[in-house]
């Protein structure tokens, strides 16, 4: 044990030591220090102030003022896009501003941005009446031109209609008095001629059917250009009427009816000389307001430029600012209201470079008194702080989304790296899905720099994070796939001949009868020639069932020896003595017994029934075993295997609790009575876990309750964890039979038509199947199932996930969400 205590401490595989400081920083100092603590970024701050609403901080109109800047430069953004430019990611060439400066110039950049955007719009939404005018002059007063042209007629067949009728009155329709010449007096035919949205003009024309009970008429022609819109810069399509009626009452419903629908009324004369004329003068001011708007989005994209080439910083300094103000508002001031007291956590290793930087700050201020950065001592359990890299952290991030370390706790996933692609890859054994994997995983790695600084989807932005737990589930699933020798299902002679052969010269069915061994096993994996056989299935469940087994007791195995180290590292014999040590012996007395026996039948080639020595190991102990005995001394073995699981049941259920609770009355023994003659300087002295404080809180019943739930947890979790760990025969046996369905139902048996056209379609259903089951459901299928078997079978043995994360103040860390 001393060698192991000897040892240099493992990488991640315990947090980092971590202190709890404090800091008394000068006023005048403290921004910088933060500023420079915050590129650092080793040192969490405890807020000082978590009983003040923000409201009452010290700094809360520093950070409104940050947070009117982030609206700011938002809107600058935003105006940005809109305008279809793009944001220089070039570096400045201006050097560094103020942020009282900075706060100056976004306000006059965007009290000019409003104001060019309230001129555009304005200019815009006066070449759009004149644009509109235009379109309702031509074809308006085509409506006007077609109804002169048959005002002859028309007059001529209603006079006849008239005098044959001599009791018709002056009540007759409108749609017999709009045609009349010269009915635009004010006691004949009127008309109203405007423009409106194309996918209002039904709803319309409805309305004014009912409005004026059909007495009008109602034509329409849509426009030939659609029209922007000058507030959300889209083209809107747009019908041209023209409402021909009759009487005051009529006219006054009808514009009405206009301005609840939106649409733009546009006199037009019915003179063709003064039609034209007006045209003319419209489509000169038109060409004009062409001119002007053209020169204001030149104006408006160079102002939006210049911004653009600032941008980035500008949004990165003000992030920044904000999230120093943000940490100055955790800080207390001290009574003169000269200094700001600060207190966190910091790695032990990291002293010296905070120092160093607070040192830099002071000279920096110009202040005239240094930073104050000593150590102090606390009863709060420090964070847990893991320094990973780009290929540790996957796997970290696995670990933490069940539980973070509790300080200090070993680290699981330092296994995990290993353990967890392992396990996929025995579920997804075949080496040509393993290559698919691997090119994928491979064309992640090698576009990293160029991904790492995108924005990427959800889905892309978590395929990127775990790119390198990918790349080892790809190369592992090649090295089982190897094992079972399985490529896309079909075996391959790759280490050489095949160890068996056909029994006659004249066997025909080579793989379902006639086989015998004639040379040494096949040398690497699943000899080729079980494939096809009629013992295929049994041969290969057995193989991965046992396989399965052997790979769960040992990680079982491995949780239980972690516990181990954790309990010694923590000084804890108790948990050696009464939870480690029983829970070796449960668990070996009964599957690790069970796994020697595979390992023995392996190598032996015996025909034992496993079963049966097992159920009868409980039931029957003391019978012959007869032909199911694997070694001499079996029997006896078995009965010292059950009986030290049945002592080990107690062992780890009774003594705990009770040398807790002796412990425990002996260490306050006699101290409750001493201090009754004592004197109150004593009363001060007294430790924080004296008896006065804590005698009460030993409860025996809910320890020996807790460690009951324990005990009994482990061993039903000694079963069902062990038939748990089958599911890597269960979901390697149904990658398999899928695989092979898909080869031999779809691509053989389309590949066996002697047609070009069902062999493509064979062919694409087959790459379909592949690509979308095999390697993306299955993949999902078997990550999860491992994740499982990583969370519940192995770290329950040890792990206790119940620590929180280090989250120093840190630049690095801020994103645009956090504008």
């Amino acid at each position: 044990m001393e060698y192991i205590d000897n040892l240099p401490p493992m990488d991640l595989m315990r947090s980092e030591k971590m202190t709890y400081v404090q800091l008394i920083m000068p006023v005048e100092s403290a921004h910088r220090a933060l500023s420079n603590l915050g590129e650092l970024g080793l040192l969490q701050f405890r807020d000082l102030n978590a009983d003040k609403s923000p409201f009452q901080r010290t700094f809360v109109n520093q950070v409104k003022r940050c947070a009117e800047m982030s609206r700011k430069l938002r809107f600058f953004k935003e105006q940005i896009h809109k305008a279809g430019l793009v944001a220089s990611a070039r570096p400045s060439m201006q050097t560094d501003v103020e942020l009282e400066d900075l706060e100056i110039q976004l306000a006059e950049h965007e009290h000019e941005l409003i104001e060019m955007n309230a001129n555009s719009e304005k200019l815009q939404q006066t070449y759009n009446e004149l644009l509109e005018f235009k379109m309702v002059l031509q074809k308006a007063g085509g409506f006007l031109v077609s109804s002169k042209g048959h005002a002859v007629a028309e007059e001529r067949e209603l006079d006849e209609n008239v005098n044959s009728h001599g009791d018709y009155t002056d009540a007759g329709s409108l749609l017999e008095q709009e045609l009349k010449p010269g009915t635009s007096n004010q006691s004949g035919l009127r008309f109203i001629s405007g423009i409106i949205c194309k996918s209002k003009v039904l709803r319309f024309e409805r309305m004014l059917f009912r409005a004026t009970r059909g007495n009008m008429f109602f034509n329409q022609s849509p426009a030939d250009d659609p029209i922007m819109d000058p507030v959300t810069a889209e083209m809107v399509e747009k019908t041209i009427f023209v409402v021909f009626f009759s009487g005051e009452q009529a006219r006054t419903k009808i514009l009405k009816i206009c301005e609840a629908f939106g649409a733009s009324c546009y006199p037009v004369p019915e003179d063709i000389t003064k039609q034209r004329q007006i045209t003319r003068e419209v489509s000169s001011r038109l060409s004009e307001l062409e001119t002007t708007l053209d020169a204001g989005i030149r104006h408006r994209n160079k102002a939006l430029t210049s911004i653009g080439f600032e941008l980035t910083k500008w949004m990165s300094m003000v992030r920044r600012e904000k999230a120093v103000f943000d940490t100055l508002n955790m800080l207390n001031f001290d009574v003169t209201k000269k200094c700001l007291v600060g207190e966190g956590w910091c790695p032990i290793f990291a002293k010296a470079q905070i120092q160093e930087t607070l040192q830099r700050a002071t000279f920096d201020s110009n202040s005239q008194v240094g930073i104050i950065f000593h150590v102090m001592d606390t009863v709060d359990s420090p964070p847990t702080y893991f320094r990973t890299n780009c290929f540790t952290n996957a796997f970290q991030e696995i670990v933490d989304a069940y539980g973070v370390a509790r300080y200090q706790e070993v680290n699981p996933a330092v296994y995990t790296v290993i353990t967890f692609p392992f396990l996929f890859a025995v579920m997804f054994g075949d080496w040509g899905h393993g290559i698919c994997l691997l090119l994928g995983a491979l064309v992640l790695v090698a576009r990293e720099s160029k991904l790492g600084s995108q924005k990427l989807g959800s889905f892309m932005e978590m395929l990127f994070g775990g790119r390198y737990v990918l790349l080892l589930m790809s190369l592992f699933s090649i090295y089982c796939g190897l094992i079972y020798n399985e490529f896309f299902s079909v075996p391959y002679h790759i280490f050489g001949g095949s160890a068996y052969k056909c029994r006659e010269a004249n066997c025909s069915d080579a793989h379902s009868a006639g086989l015998v061994k004639y040379r040494d096993a096949y040398p690497f994996g699943v000899d080729p020639s079980w494939r096809g056989s009629r013992t295929e299935l049994p041969f290969l469940n057995s193989l991965k069932m046992k396989m399965s087994i052997l790979l769960g007791v040992a990680q079982m195995n491995l949780g239980i020896i972690l516990s181990y180290f954790d309990a010694r590292f923590f000084g804890n014999s108790l948990d050696i003595r009464y939870q480690f040590v029983p829970q070796v012996i449960f668990l070996n007395s009964l599957f690790g017994y069970l796994s020697l026996l595979i390992v023995i039948k392996w190598c032996t080639g015996s025909q034992a029934d496993l079963y049966h020595v097992m159920i009868y190991m409980f039931l029957s102990p003391f019978d012959d075993l007869g032909d199911n005995q694997l070694f001499w001394g079996q029997s006896v073995l078995q009965i010292i295997l059950l009986l030290s699981a049945l002592i080990a049941v107690p062992w780890m259920l009774f003594p705990k609790p009770f040398i807790l609770k002796k412990l425990h009355s002996e260490r306050f023994q006699g101290r409750t009575y001493g201090l009754l003659g004592t004197s109150d300087e004593m009363d001060v002295e007294v430790e924080p876990d004296s008896a006065r404080q804590h005698h009460e809180e030993f409860n025996f019943s809910e320890i020996f309750v807790h460690q009951m739930i324990h005990s009994i947890e482990f061993v039903l979790g000694a079963v069902s964890n062990t038939a748990s760990y089958l599911r890597l025969w269960a979901l390697s046996l149904a990658h398999s039979e899928l695989s092979t369905v898909f080869y031999e139902k779809v691509l053989l048996l389309a590949w066996g038509y002697d047609n070009l056209i069902i062999r493509l379609v064979g062919l694409a259903v087959f790459a379909f199947a592949t690509a979308f089951i095999l390697l993306m459901m299955e993949t999902l299928s078997a990550f999860l199932h491992a994740l499982r078997l990583h969370w519940v079978e192995f770290q329950n043995k040890f792990y206790h996930g119940d620590g929180y994360k280090f989250r120093p103040f840190s630049f690095a860390t801020l994103t645009d969400d956090d504008d």
